[in-house]
């Protein structure tokens, strides 16, 4: 029967999509464990996500994004100092913050170095004023 033939088809394409979708999830879930992983011997890191991509907050301030399996820090001195050899880009098309794209993890004493100055530089969030 036709019909019956085509619910298979529609089926086989949502599982296969469905499949598709968790493969990436899981794939995505496993950078942003390993990026919280290194990074935490720095301090509390906590990564939300945002808008297709993820936040990464250092003791409660912003210092990059991940977008596409890739790691975006902040420009800060200590970064431009430290990172000065990496290549800057945007991390996600109409981004007007240029960022550097982290890629050494196996650096344990530049990601301290890197965190904590870059965590002394960047100004704590202003706190909303009551009206």
């Amino acid at each position: 029967d036709k019909g019956i033939s085509d619910v298979v088809c529609k089926m086989r394409i949502i599982y296969n999509a469905l499949n598709w979708n968790l493969k990436e999830v899981i794939i995505v879930n496993e950078f942003n464990e390993f990026v919280r992983e290194v990074f935490s011997a720095a301090g509390d890191i906590v990564i939300k996500s945002m808008m297709g991509g993820y936040l990464v907050y250092l003791n409660g301030k912003l210092i990059g994004d991940i977008c596409d399996n890739e790691l975006f820090l902040k420009r800060t001195p200590t970064s431009d100092r430290l990172l000065a050899d990496s290549e800057l880009r945007y991390p996600y098309e109409g981004s007007k913050t240029l960022m550097h794209v982290f890629d050494r993890f196996e650096d344990t004493a530049l990601v301290l170095e890197l965190l904590n100055g870059m965590y002394t530089e960047i100004p704590e969030k202003k706190t909303a004023k009551a009206r």
